[in-house]
């Protein structure tokens, strides 16, 4: 699932090679990812492409006052094209959903692969207002003060795995990037978030500025193509079950959901001790 660093370094390949340009074009292909009708889709051809941006893990294409906001969720992906077909895509074949022609033959498709649609279009005048997404966030991972991030926790029933993926309590973190938070920090995915110390919340606070800081300057820059690619390369747990954790050598573990799966070191975060039952999602601490 793209997160903060990924949805900004969109945003920042989008304003060098997308803002100046005008829409001449678009073409919806999976019509379950329009999400709203007024105005229109077509509405967007014939403007200039004047800003590109980030609120959560929503990215913001400002065409001349339209906004075509995205949420990318958990399959979806912006592949950059120097040249476009001509010929309007089929509806509903593949994964292609939006395809946005420019003014020099170049343009981006927006994609997800999978079953599982979940990828979601907007074109609004106001996304803080018209984007129910946007209007329930809370505040941005890397906005949000010490104290500020605390007095969040400590208000938060549950465990830190969901108050950090809590999109209405701090927005930009998903699956990938609190497993790599916590495992800085030093601190199981089940703590409650409100059971927190003082120190194990300020060094939450760091982990998350660090990590999400870090990735930042790793993919910013990048071409878009290769940002999937780049943060996959550097994570130290997500998706490394069965692998030596980077820090201390001990086994990447991994405890099961429904739908989703969180990677943790035992050495490291849960005083060595390993999950008992991974489908009770009670973690021994």
């Amino acid at each position: 699932m793209p997160e903060l660093p990924e949805v900004e370094a969109l945003a920042a390949f989008l304003r060098e090679n997308a803002v100046g340009k005008v829409v001449t074009r678009v073409d919806l292909a999976g019509i379950q990812a329009l999400k709203t009708f007024d105005p229109p889709l077509s509405s967007l051809a014939g403007l200039e492409v004047t800003g590109a941006s980030r609120t959560g893990k929503f990215l913001d294409l400002d065409v001349s006052g339209i906004h075509l906001v995205v949420h990318l969720a958990r399959a979806g992906w912006l592949h950059w094209r120097a040249e476009l077909p001509t010929a309007p895509p089929k509806p509903g074949k593949g994964p292609l959903a939006v395809r946005v022609h420019l003014d020099d033959g170049a343009g981006f498709d927006l994609t997800e692969q999978g079953t599982r649609k979940g990828l979601a279009v907007y074109v609004v005048r106001s996304p803080s207002s018209e984007v129910p997404g946007i209007a329930r966030l809370g505040p941005d991972a890397l906005a949000v003060d010490a104290e500020a991030f605390a007095a969040l926790m400590k208000g938060r029933k549950g465990q830190l795995k969901g108050a950090l993926t809590d999109q209405t309590l701090v927005s930009g973190i998903g699956n990938a990037y609190s497993d790599e938070i916590l495992h800085v920090a030093k601190l199981s995915p089940f703590k409650g978030a409100d059971r927190l110390t003082d120190d194990e919340s300020l060094r939450l606070y760091d982990a998350v500025r660090t990590t999400l800081t870090d990735a930042l300057e790793r993919q910013v820059g990048q071409q878009a193509a290769k940002l999937k690619g780049e943060k996959r390369a550097n994570l130290r747990v997500h998706a490394r079950t069965g692998l030596p954790c980077p820090v201390c050598g001990d086994t990447v573990r991994e405890v099961s959901f429904a739908d989703t799966s969180l990677q943790y070191c035992p050495t490291c975060q849960t005083g060595g001790k390993p999950l008992a039952d991974r489908r009770m999602s009670k973690l021994l601490r």
